[in-house]
């Protein structure tokens, strides 16, 4: 059986969708990509895949269920991945069934087309999928999969162009929404980002061969040298040794997902020349000047909250400890065998450090709320620990709107900060004090130094805002209604 693909802790956590990295001009590049895939898990722990071509065996591709660790390490697995160049990609769902089970639906996806093979990998969420996919299946079409991402192949399978990459570009010019892709034809290596740039996308150097990445720290784990980032609305091509780069779209104003410095990008990577370690700590200064308070104690909510903590700490004087340890054997994919085990909910993942929390004023530092649960539960463990009061500091603003762009938020009806004010949210979780960093504080801690521009916002912050780039036609078509004009 399959083990359950979630855990009390992380259902209360929003999800990126996936991660994708490719490697050309290298040997046994299926090895490099499964080490990039490896270094991407955070971005997807459901399911992976990779795809490798090697001139005397032609595509060959392996996909499976649950870490890349316990799947593409193996010689019978790799051993099937020849070639100088693959692809690779890390999925949790959002699009499509979401949890299912069907291997179908794991990416990449490949195309044999009249004109040669290719293989596509997509991070992001194209918000017109439906209504693209009943127009493809009423011209013939036959879906293999649930996922929004095999449109892709079925758009270019209709495009007259007369190369793959040409037909790449004919089907991304229908599609709408967030879209990061990495794609392999015979010959070539192939990135290219939405116009607006939400989801993230970098070029690397590896030897004499280019690595494409969803994060820097993916490539790092292969020793590749960070060359750039893909700019939005650009493709690449990369074949023999160089970069051809165009640009298929209308210019458009980047807007890239500021919740990538948040919590989803590893803090060891790079995003727009800025460390999300640096950031993530620089949100907690900010927040420690927003909203102080008398404490004894700054303790993060492991891992995504501990740069917040050390930086609201630094800012405020106040000591920092490591109030809560997290059990680093406890993953998504723990098998909960009965009914009281389950009931243990966050403990078998957390526990708190009594010994160190006990008779003090806690600050709790954590990076979102999304339902609330989890906080609850982690507020009862300090209390239970001996805690006097307990404050929560939160590293982003309220998260009131469901995100649609490749990342699994639930209905906004479910989000705590779309049916609570900040105060009926500390009576519902229970805390002394419970205060988000500002729109304007997170835009000062990645740079913004003038905070958000309310006419042109610099980032897509559709999560805190309500304010979408691009507008979620097929959402909207089944009934979401957009935040009213002000």
């Amino acid at each position: 059986m399959r083990p359950f693909l979630s855990h009390p802790f992380d259902d209360d956590k929003l999800k990126e969708e996936c991660g994708i990295f490719g490697v050309i001009g290298v040997a046994d590049a299926a090895n490099f990509v499964a080490l990039g895939l490896h270094a991407l898990q955070h971005r997807g722990q459901e399911a992976g895949g990779i795809v490798a071509y090697d001139a005397d065996e032609g595509f060959n591709n392996a996909k499976r269920f649950g870490y890349v660790r316990d799947n593409f390490t193996k010689a019978d697995v790799m051993g099937t991945l020849p070639g100088s160049l693959a692809i690779g990609h890390v999925r949790y769902s959002t699009a499509g069934s979401k949890g299912s089970t069907a291997i179908r639906d794991v990416q990449p996806f490949f195309g044999e087309f009249s004109i040669g093979g290719c293989a596509i990998a997509h991070n992001g969420n194209l918000t017109n999928a439906a209504q693209l996919r009943r127009d493809l299946i009423e011209r013939g079409a036959i879906f293999q999969s649930s996922s929004d991402s095999e449109c892709i192949i079925h758009l270019m399978a209709r495009s007259m162009q007369k190369t793959l990459a040409e037909r790449i570009k004919d089907a991304l010019r229908a599609v709408e929404g967030a879209f990061s892709i990495v794609a392999m034809t015979r010959t070539k290596l192939i990135g290219v980002r939405d116009p607006l740039g939400v989801r993230p996308l970098v070029l690397g150097k590896v030897g004499d061969g280019y690595a494409l990445s969803s994060e820097t720290c993916a490539l790092d784990i292969i020793g590749a040298e960070f060359v750039r980032e893909i700019a939005p609305g650009e493709m690449v091509v990369i074949e023999h040794g160089k970069v051809h780069s165009s640009q298929p779209f209308a210019p458009a104003k980047g807007r890239f997902c500021i919740f990538e410095h948040v919590y989803f990008s590893r803090p060891d990577s790079i995003l727009g020349g800025r460390s999300v370690y640096e950031t993530r700590r620089q949100i907690g200064v900010e927040l420690a000047r927003e909203a102080p308070v008398e404490a004894d104690l700054v303790c993060p909510v492991p891992d995504s909250g501990t740069p917040a903590a050390i930086g609201y700490a630094a800012e405020s004087g106040i000591p920092f400890g490591l109030g809560i340890t997290r059990n680093q054997y406890m993953g998504r994919t723990f098998i909960e065998p009965t009914e009281q085990i389950r009931n243990m909910g966050v403990r078998l993942k957390l526990n708190v450090n009594r010994a160190l929390v006990k008779g003090k004023r806690v600050i709790l530092v954590d990076d979102s709320v999304v339902r609330g649960t989890t906080s609850r539960k982690i507020k009862d463990m300090i209390l239970d620990a001996g805690a006097a009061e307990v404050h929560f500091r939160i590293a982003s603003p309220p998260t009131a709107w469901p995100c649609f762009y490749g990342v699994d938020t639930p209905e906004r009806s479910k989000l705590l900060a779309a049916t609570m004010s900040e105060d009926e949210m500390r009576d519902w979780i229970g805390v002394d004090s419970l205060k988000f960093v500002s729109l304007d504080g997170l835009y000062r801690a990645v740079g913004e130094a003038q905070g958000r521009d309310a006419k042109s916002p610099q980032y897509c912050d559709a999560c805190f805002s309500g304010e979408y780039p691009v507008a979620p036609s097929d959402q909207i078509a089944k009934g979401f209604e957009m935040k009213a004009a002000e």
